[in-house]
């Protein structure tokens, strides 16, 4: 019999490093920027592909709140030391106004390899996500219960859209980012496997062949994690709100158990076409929570709302479990309110109704950002 899991959680983050006063992104970082950041904060911080760029990854939690005082630490501690070179930090998945060819990325072999792979793809990227990690240490079953996750990826995704606007513009789209990481090959909806190994020969064959030099080259919205006993989740958004990112992670968490729960009882949750997944997966991009998602069982797109009281119908044992409920809840704040790329429209488009110019109305949304990223 395969040991329960542990389901500890971690989340990594990836931040915009702006400036202060409109929140207009720098291209580079100040050089001795990381190198402090590193003296109080070791690993938990690195740099990314675009020097504009900053990483973070949060300890391994066993609680809601635990990744709720990481999340507050790093933050703070990383905007108080940008703050010395007139900076801050700004959690949104694109920025509102940045142009991706005014970039300079970071230095080192593996990015220059990642431009030589991938050229302007790589170079236009200029996005930022947010991964949950949930430790489950059996092989086989991170990838049995993988398998099964992978329904619930476009309602993650839809209460975590912060991407609306690309350079300067309103691109119609919650979710702009996935637009401009699909362009890279080995990314999307994960494929099926019937076991660790069928994972693994699949790995081999693109290793042995050269193809990719690492494993963490897979690039999908799900996969098990090269570094560590966990599977990791990487479809969302970057949350600007904290409250919003500890929704997510909890979620992620409650819905690992509630599917390992479901194989204690010789039962599992059903296995859709990607076809299916990829559909409710683009209106989640589209439309955030506003317009709903298909229920496969019904045949049917439903409410936001309704779906995500069933989520916590079907994880109410796990919320009990990890004593969670306030943070997991939070899901139907988010669909009363919109998500953060909701928000940042709507301010958007008040600031052009008060005669703003559209770069002053970006400004505003930027200031909100900025804000919002670091309120507790």
């Amino acid at each position: 019999m395969i040991p329960e899991p542990s389901f500890s959680v971690g989340v990594e983050e990836e931040y915009w490093l702006v400036k202060k006063d409109d929140g207009s992104l720098i291209s580079k970082q100040p050089e001795d920027l990381l190198p402090q950041l590193t003296a109080s904060l070791g690993e938990q911080v690195t740099k990314e592909f675009h020097g504009s760029q900053i990483e973070i990854g949060t300890k391994v939690c066993n609680s809601s709140s635990e990744i709720r005082q990481e999340l507050i630490k790093l933050r703070q501690q990383i905007a108080q030391v940008a703050g010395q070179y007139d900076l801050t930090i700004m959690a949104a998945s694109t920025h509102p106004s940045a142009e991706w060819d005014k970039q300079i990325h970071s230095e080192g072999e593996h990015y220059e390899s990642l431009v030589q792979d991938f050229k302007q793809v790589i170079l236009r990227l200029l996005i930022c996500g947010m991964h949950v990690h949930v430790g489950i240490e059996d092989k086989n079953l991170r990838i049995e219960l993988m398998n099964q996750m992978t329904y619930f990826l476009p309602h993650l995704l839809a209460i975590s859209t912060s991407s609306p606007f690309w350079r300067g513009k309103n691109m119609g789209l919650n979710c702009y980012r996935l637009s401009l990481f699909d362009n890279l090959p080995r990314s999307g909806t994960p494929e099926a496997f019937s076991s660790y190994a069928e994972y693994e020969r699949l790995m081999n064959v693109l290793l042995e062949s050269g193809a990719i030099d690492n494993p963490a080259k897979i690039w999908w919205d799900l996969r098990p994690s090269t570094k560590w006993p966990t599977v990791e989740m990487r479809v969302t958004d970057i949350c600007t709100n904290i409250d919003d990112a500890v929704c997510i992670a909890t979620l992620t968490r409650c819905l690992f158990r509630a599917l390992y729960r479901l194989r204690c009882q010789n039962q599992s949750w059903r296995k859709y076409p990607h076809t299916l997944i990829n559909q409710n997966r683009w209106m989640a991009q589209r439309h955030g929570t506003s317009e709903g998602l298909i229920d496969f069982g019904q045949s049917k797109i439903r409410p936001y709302k309704e779906l995500a009281h069933d989520i916590l119908y079907f994880i109410k044992d796990d919320m009990d479990y990890f004593d969670c409920q306030k943070d997991a809840e939070h899901i139907l704040t988010i669909a009363d309110r919109g998500t953060c790329a909701d928000q940042q429209v709507a301010i958007y488009q008040a600031a052009l109704e008060k005669g703003k110019s559209n770069e002053g109305a970006l400004i505003e949304v930027n200031k909100f950002l900025m804000a919002e990223t670091l309120a507790v």
